[in-house]
Parts: C-alpha cells; structure tokens; sequence
C-alpha cells in the first residue's frame, strides 16, 4: 500500500477502528497519519500485565490533562475530547500489550472497549481514530491488520 493509500484510508473514518500494525511499518503509518493533518500519539505499556499500570502510563505518555483519573472512564473521557490537540484525526500507536492481554483478558478486553466507544464518538462526528498495537510478537492475532 502506497502512502498516499494509506492516507487516504485513515481519512475514511467508517473504517477507523482498533488493529494490528501492519508488519510493524510503525514509520509509514506515522507518516501518511502526518500527512493526513491527524495528532499522532504513541504509548509503550512497558510489559505491563496490571490495568492499573497500562492506565497510569497511557495518561503519561499521551499527555493527559492532570484530572485524569487512571481508570477506564476517565481514559474515555480523555480520548473522547482531547481539546489540547485539536486536529482533524487522530491515530493512536500502542507498544508490548502482550502482557497485560495473557495476564488479564477481561482488563484488556474491556480496554479495547473503551478504544472501541471513543472510535464510535469521533467516528460520529466524522473525525477518523485509530488505535494501532505495534506487536513483539504475533500474540494479538485476533486483531485484525490493515491489508
């Protein structure tokens, strides 16, 4: 997939939703997100297999305001209006989330849940977002991957 098709799919927010990055091509990815005018965040959950450490280090690494609360309600609340970075898309790339996903399924599922409502708010609002797990391994496969 060129970059310009890539840019053109992210800008299709009926398709936005949570995968698995494609051959870890984290690069082009950003690039084409870039190019799209989109805000472009990454988190490295850090091996984490505890949801109160996966919350903890997304509110850091995505520069969430202080009332963030490290809980999944208050993640929904930051990714459903993030006033700081106003843009017209937005494309979140997450790192070693296989920890937390063999440790704690329902954590990651319910995490993945929360994703999956503030794709749906902007997707409402014609605003495309996406979340991206960048894999070590092929533990995610479940995830379905950009083609």
């Amino acid at each position: 997939m060129t970059q310009k098709d890539l840019q053109a799919l992210l800008e299709d927010s009926r398709q936005a939703g949570i995968y698995r990055l494609p051959h870890g091509d984290r690069r082009a990815l950003r690039e084409a997100a870039e190019a799209a005018g989109f805000a472009c965040f990454e988190a490295d959950l850090g091996d984490s297999d505890q949801i109160h450490g996966v919350l903890t280090r997304l509110g850091r690494q995505l520069g969430f305001p202080a009332w963030y609360g490290g809980n999944f309600d208050a993640l929904k609340d930051c990714l459903s209006d993030i006033s700081w970075r106003e843009e017209c898309g937005y494309l979140l790339i997450l790192s070693r989330a296989e920890a937390l996903q063999f440790a704690n399924a329902n954590a990651f599922r319910t995490l993945n849940e929360v994703f999956a409502a503030a794709i749906d708010e902007w997707r409402s609002q014609g605003v495309p977002m996406w979340v991206f797990y960048d894999l070590q391994a092929d533990g995610l496969a479940t995830l379905p991957t950009l083609e």
